[in-house]
């Protein structure tokens, strides 16, 4: 399927369905952004420790970008270690929100929030191998029919031996759903390997479980391990580190169960990685 990556019904049905969600976000416990105004953060422990192991001495003076960045709380996070951050995310309502949330903590002289479709960052930041580090966590390159053109993004920002810092839900648990497999556990639902986007009506939202969102229709990509790590290394990324993990920063499943510090995981077995981090340097040019 050819997909224009500047537009078309799959940005339109996508952000409409994530302008919704803002809200309904801002107001949930899942959100709780009360660590940033005690000037903490709320980064999850994957990320934390991935961003602690990068930068052991601290993110002074460390200049960031974060993609996709929702309304902006890992990002402030990150501008509250000291970090200069620029934050991108196609929500106008999730942009807005994070610019009054860098207000509100003071350190919106050094945390900027750009409204704009990913795929049109170069052209609306212009800022070329500029960052030290290029930040992006959770839930993002579902929602992207290209990872090659992200990846040649990444590397147009990243600084000569700047790096990537990438976590994500594991594309081998994204072929299951539901619970109706013995003990409640998810059973198939999607190919591994697929080029075409799945295109559901799912009013359901992760933050709360009692809210039916009315931009239901959405559109999302299967991107297997392969075509994610080969796309960063044809990008001119080498792969520092990957590492799999069996938990991730939401009820992925109805089996999941919570293993604290906001996490969760299998209630017994480990059946297979829910989640996966990728280090990457840009190499010299």
């Amino acid at each position: 399927m050819d997909v224009d990556l500047r537009g078309g019904d799959w940005l339109d049905d996508n952000r409409a369905n994530w302008d919704e969600r803002v809200p309904v976000h801002v107001a949930s416990e899942f959100y709780d952004r009360s660590p940033l105004r005690r000037g903490d953060g709320v980064l999850d422990p994957i990320a934390r420790a991935g961003v602690d192991r990068l930068f052991p001495n601290g993110m002074r003076d460390v200049r960031v970008l974060h993609l996709q960045c929702h309304f902006g709380s890992d990002t402030l996070s990150l501008a509250n270690r000291g970090a200069s951050v620029v934050g991108l995310d196609f929500s106008r309502p999730a942009v807005e929100e994070a610019r009054r949330m860098a207000a509100e903590l003071g350190v919106d002289d050094r945390a900027r929030f750009v409204e704009a479709n990913l795929y049109d960052a170069r052209h609306l930041l212009p800022e070329p191998e500029s960052f030290d580090l290029v930040f992006t966590t959770w839930g993002t390159i579902g929602w992207l029919p290209d990872v090659a053109e992200w990846a040649r993004i990444i590397a147009w920002f990243l600084k000569p031996g700047g790096r990537l810092y990438f976590a994500d839900g594991h594309p081998s648990a994204f072929v299951f759903d539901g619970d109706g497999g013995p003990g409640g556990l998810p059973v198939f639902q999607f190919p591994y390997s697929n080029p075409e986007p799945d295109v559901l009506e799912d009013a359901s939202d992760y933050a709360d479980r009692d809210v039916a969102i009315s931009n239901a229709r959405t559109w999302e990509w299967m991107h297997p391990l392969a075509e994610v790590l080969g796309a960063l290394r044809d990008a001119g990324l080498s792969i520092d580190a990957f590492d799999e993990h069996y938990q991730v920063p939401w009820q992925i499943f109805p089996v999941t169960v919570p293993v604290g510090d906001g996490m969760f995981g299998w209630p017994s077995e480990r059946w297979l990685p829910l989640s996966y981090e990728v280090v990457a340097t840009a190499r010299q040019r």
